[in-house]
């Protein structure tokens, strides 16, 4: 056997390589996965037996990037990473989900995936070297990894496709797919579009799975060049024993019993038919375990579910496969805040709220592979214990909220105003799940965006499609309740306008989906989209035209660039001492664009005049009221606007012959001035003499009415 192998290829025109043997050779695979200048390591490590106990497959997947990699300290005081930032959780999840799938059922040995990015070029995301990475560490162990995978993203810039865009391409692009397959199926998709056909969006993902054939064959290539066997995956015959006598004893009338609508009448019959059937399993199989037997009629219900779909037609509640459930929805529902909704499909709700704020409440950013580095739209998801009846532990926000709530948020970003003044934070709280408590986010954050007289581009809705399978046959259902989720193959979530996609998801329990399913899934979900936005509608039609009576208003002026040093002042004393006299909150862009923040249309006023005068030029021909600050023998100095003094020669002070400057004003007295010249210099030079006979014209006209 090999010590070190490097597989070298393209993908997307550019070399990509895996490489094994220099690293954490203890480990039961390991690959660091090279694209570019980023390199991202897999390390991957598997128990040789289960946990006394464990009844589910432990996989842990974690990512890690280190600042090292851009050749970066951390932020902070303690100069080391801490916990995981958003993305790095986000791209865990979205290594993992595709490989959970391709471990067969009953697979409990606890695996561990550790991923680190070690080197980045801080040009494009890194996600999908964690994906490939994982995959060909995985593949080179001897665990049951139904495998390989392979992932890429994809762009689509001026209607062309781009593989693996870097952080420029992105914003040219109207599309951000992540996508992963075998060989021959997609397993998993995700991200975010501008409102994207289903047609062109199954193009790209036809040019993803081009694109990562390449990187499948180089998961063999390595193995093989590393003088380990065929890749063969066996699977443990599988005892039904338990399974095949509730099957016998209960099937019929659980069949009966999962085809009622509310969920709590059905979980309470189903641990009545439970409790029953294990009194009769007792005494056939006196060794019976506790878990053994949980197993069983676990399995069990699954299969009834299943066979209630595949061969009965009957969804639980007899709905129909095309049939969404009630849709209920209210806006405007609390007092104070900027806007709020509810919205209800089924037993799922959830209650959004709107905050909107001056732009430095955006979240700052810092990834170490570059990319934006705020983000001005949050959409935070939360998901308490009591939405499905249960107690729980309250603590640190989990993976699964943040998950949900970045797939809401990325399905809200596209419809939202262009360089709009506020940054906006929506809250989703989900009060009762039963399926899509992610896409029901989505759904009441446009009503709440639009009753907080947000002016977005178009509302959008979301639903989920889900799969049932049986060798050659498969039906797709809409509107999963969780029930179907857990019982089911797929859960393929779509987010929309009536135009378009803005955003996607897809998870899978099976090895894949082919190109039929896919595009049945799209077109239910585009027709199910379209129901949900037509109801929504009904709610509200359109952004309210007036906002929250709470809500900050903002005026917004443009200043020259180099003025901004002065408007801010020493330290910040300048604008400071406005914000704090005035109560008000600004915001100062590179540009030159000031907003000002206000619910008092006085402190606005007042705010605004300061700041017009701090960034002002004297204007030719222009009069001012000024201030004597300065005299001379040959004149007065006035201020015309803040910090800004002009001269009025002695000779403009009057329209006679003035002795001395003192006849005329002292320091301290207020001047009406014309600006006659500004030089290159900025010196200003001013006439008392022509303000007064201007004003004095100005006052005839008004008395003779000409």
């Amino acid at each position: 056997m090999k010590d070190t192998v490097k597989v070298e290829f393209e993908v997307g025109g550019m070399p990509m390589s895996f490489e094994s043997g220099v690293l954490a050779q203890q480990a039961a695979g390991a690959v660091s996965c090279q694209f570019g200048g980023n390199v991202v390591f897999s390390a991957v490590t598997a128990a040789k037996e289960p946990r006394e106990g464990c009844d589910f497959f432990p996989l842990q997947v974690e990512y890690r990037e280190k600042f090292y990699a851009a050749g970066r300290f951390p932020g902070g005081y303690f100069k080391r990473e801490s916990r995981p930032s958003e993305q790095e959780i986000l791209t865990a999840r979205v290594t993992d989900r595709p490989i959970r799938t391709l471990f067969p059922e009953g697979f409990y040995c606890e695996v561990q995936i550790n991923n680190m990015l070690m080197a980045s070029d801080c040009t494009r995301e890194c996600d999908f070297l964690s994906i490939n990475a994982s995959s060909a560490a995985l593949m080179l162990t001897d665990l049951p990894f139904g495998g390989p995978i392979g992932g890429v993203r994809i762009a689509r810039i001026n209607g062309e496709f781009v593989v693996n865009p870097t952080h420029d391409d992105m914003l040219k692009s109207d599309l951000d797919l992540t996508y992963v397959g075998t060989a021959d199926k997609t397993m998993m998709i995700e991200g975010s579009a501008e409102e994207i056909s289903e047609a062109d969006f199954i193009a790209a993902m036809k040019t993803a799975h081009e694109a990562i054939q390449p990187i499948i064959a180089a998961q063999f290539e390595l193995r093989k060049q590393l003088g380990l066997p065929e890749w063969k995956v066996e699977l443990p015959a599988k005892d039904t024993t338990l399974l095949d006598k509730a099957r016998e004893i209960g099937a019929d009338k659980l069949s009966d019993i999962l085809i009622e609508g509310d969920k709590l009448k059905r979980q309470n019959a189903v641990n009545g038919l439970k409790a029953e059937i294990k009194e009769q399993m007792v005494e056939l199989f006196p060794e019976m375990t506790e878990d053994e037997y949980f197993h069983a009629f676990h399995e069990l219900e699954i299969e009834v579910t299943r066979e209630n779909v595949l061969t009965k037609k009957m969804r639980i509640g007899k709905r129909g496969f095309d049939k969404i459930r009630e849709l209920k929805a209210q806006v405007g529902i609390l007092p104070r805040v900027h806007g709020s909704a509810i919205f209800n499909r089924g037993e799922t709700q959830a209650l959004a709220t709107v905050t909107l704020g001056p732009k430095k409440d955006s979240q700052s950013m810092d990834a170490v592979t570059g990319g934006p580095n705020e983000k001005s739209f949050m959409l935070h998801y939360n998901f308490p214990p009591y939405s499905v009846g249960e107690c729980g532990r309250l603590g640190f926000t989990g993976r699964r909220e943040i998950g949900h709530g970045n797939l809401a948020e990325r399905s809200l970003v596209p419809i939202l105003p262009k360089d709009y003044p506020y940054a906006v934070r929506v809250v989703s709280e989900i009060m009762g799940s039963n399926g899509s408590s992610s896409m029901a986010s989505a759904c009441v954050g446009t009503l709440a965006l639009m009753d907080a007289g947000v002016p977005i581009k178009a509302p959008v809705a979301g639903i989920s499609v889900g799969l049932f399978t049986k060798g050659e046959q498969s039906d797709l259902v809409i509107d999963i309740l969780g029930t179907e989720d857990h019982c089911g193959d797929m859960d393929f979530k779509v987010v929309g306008t009536r135009e378009g996609i803005t955003s996607f998801q897809v998870d899978l329990k099976i090895p894949g989906l082919n190109w039929d399913q896919v595009t049945g899934a799209f077109e239910m979900a585009r027709k199910g989209r379209l129901e949900i936005l037509d109801f929504m509608q009904t709610v509200i039609d359109a952004p309210r035209s007036e906002m929250s009576e709470h809500a900050p208003r903002v005026e917004m002026i443009k200043i020259d660039p180099e003025k901004i040093g002065a408007l801010i002042g020493p330290g910040g004393k300048v604008i400071r001492g406005i914000t704090e006299t005035y109560g008000v909150q600004i915001d100062v862009e590179e540009d030159g664009t000031v907003s000002i923040f206000s619910n008092d249309g006085i402190a606005m006023k007042g705010a605004l005049k300061e700041v017009n005068g701090i960034t002002a030029e004297a204007e030719i021909g222009k009069l001012y009221e000024g201030t004597v600050k300065t005299i001379r023998d040959f004149g007065a100095f006035v201020e015309v606007l803040p910090g800004k003094d002009g001269l009025v020669h002695i000779s403009e002070l009057a329209d006679f012959r003035v002795g001395k400057v003192e006849d005329i004003c002292k320091e301290g007295d207020t001047m009406w001035v014309k600006v006659l010249d500004v030089d290159r210099d900025g010196k200003i030079r001013l006439s008392r003499k022509a303000a007064m006979a201007e004003m004095d014209a100005e006052a005839n006209e008004e008395e003779t009415g000409e």
